[in-house]
């Protein structure tokens, strides 16, 4: 049966004419100026910090696709702290963590969310070794697999700087997205995130500033 998702979180799907539904479509327009010499068909959105609002970003920014009639899958590789199946009022009792363990199929794992066009992944249940499920062959071999499934991947992760989970996906992905909240966010933060994601040659595609009052 589906569900009905979090009116809170999703300003775009409960108030698609308001001023933030139009800063998200903005963003999603801009996305493919970002890289002209490469299709971004898998981006990763993540923040330097918990607390920031990657994932009301994320997820606000997958109905924006999903809108304009794109296939879209909404991936939730926080395999620690796992909260899209919350926000689009899902089960996680499977997911990302027991697809890459081979205890369930692709078919089983991604879930119909009532967005129309919008398919989930939710994390599955926590995992003892969330860093090795990401860094395996499974998830690259999974991502490619999807790609020729999905118009468009956003994949959420946890924060830079607290775990290396989002380096690893951020390798894996052909673009990321970084979001900081304004008047929290310090910048030798987001100076050392952007480092990490350097460093594994993961492609930035920039910052959206968040909380703007």
């Amino acid at each position: 049966m589906r569900r009905s998702i979090n009116d809170i979180s999703l300003v775009v799907s409960h108030n698609p004419k308001s001023s933030i539904s139009e800063v998200y479509r903005l963003l999603r327009t801009k996305i493919p100026f970002f890289s002209k010499d490469q299709e971004l068909k898998t981006v990763m959105v993540t923040s330097s910090q918990p607390g920031e609002g990657k994932t009301t970003t994320i997820s606000n920014l997958a109905i924006t696709y999903a809108q304009e009639g794109k296939k879209v899958l909404l991936i939730d590789a926080d395999m620690r702290k796992p909260s899209l199946h919350r926000v689009f009022s899902q089960l996680n009792h499977q997911g990302l963590s027991t697809l890459l363990t081979g205890h369930v199929s692709i078919q089983d794992a991604i879930q119909e969310t009532t967005i129309d066009h919008l398919s989930l992944l939710p994390s599955g249940p926590v995992p003892a070794n969330p860093s090795e499920l990401i860094d395996s062959s499974g998830m690259r071999e999974l991502l490619s697999q999807l790609k020729d499934q999905y118009d468009v991947i956003l994949v959420d992760t946890p924060s830079v700087l607290s775990v290396s989970d989002s380096v690893i996906v951020g390798s894996l992905c052909d673009g990321v997205i970084m979001v900081a909240a304004a008047g929290k966010v310090k910048k030798d933060h987001l100076k050392k995130a952007k480092e990490q994601l350097d460093h594994v040659n993961a492609r930035m595609l920039g910052i959206v500033l968040n909380r703007v009052i």
